[in-house]
């Protein structure tokens, strides 16, 4: 049994941070679990920054606010950083995920972030694997190693119902980055 945990997802509008949030949902509930997701849109296009939000817990989820105290922060495109505080409201025992060729050592001098903090070049994952470097489902790998919320055996079925026929190359490229996640435990 675990508590309700609380996701914030940091990308640009066309890098897939809303699929993401919507594959990760379909994966809580393909295993029995109880999750939302949704984004949150402004007059923001293609390459504006956007942030999208899961919740997952074991019951039912009663909350419909924003997320404004997240658990986990997962950030698509570490080019933001540099405009959004990306862990701002993040809870000091969270876990932010970067999409980077960075250390986690390196990811927490430069946000001052103390918690766990995972590392894992999805763009370059990305590329070998689907051909482009839209990072939405190397980065869901990335999420699921890092909280162990769900299996990632799970995602398969939402993967191909989304994807279809490049299905396989998205699960190949979610497992490379489960794997390759470098992780930084809180002192």
């Amino acid at each position: 049994m675990f508590c309700m945990v609380e996701i914030r997802w940091h990308g640009r509008g066309g890098q897939g941070a809303v699929t993401s949030v919507e594959m990760f949902a379909l994966t809580a509930i393909e295993e029995g679990k109880f999750a939302q997701g949704f984004p949150s849109f402004g007059p923001e296009r293609r390459g504006a920054p956007v942030a999208a939000f899961n919740r997952v817990d074991n019951k039912r989820i009663k909350v419909r606010s924003g997320i404004y105290k997240p658990d986990v922060v997962v950030v698509l495109d570490p080019s933001l950083m540099s405009t959004v505080n990306v862990v701002e409201g993040l809870k000091p025992d969270g876990i932010l995920i970067v999409n980077t060729v960075e250390s986690p050592a390196e990811i927490g001098k430069k946000t001052g972030f103390k918690g766990t903090i995972a590392t894992v070049d999805a763009a370059h994952i990305a590329r070998e694997e689907l051909g482009v470097p839209i990072t939405n489902t190397t980065m869901l790998g990335a999420l699921m190693r890092a909280t162990k919320l769900v299996k990632i055996e799970s995602a398969e079925v939402p993967l191909k119902n989304r994807f279809g026929r490049l299905a396989p190359r998205n699960v190949k490229a979610m497992t490379r980055a489960y794997k390759e996640l470098k992780i930084s435990k809180a002192a």
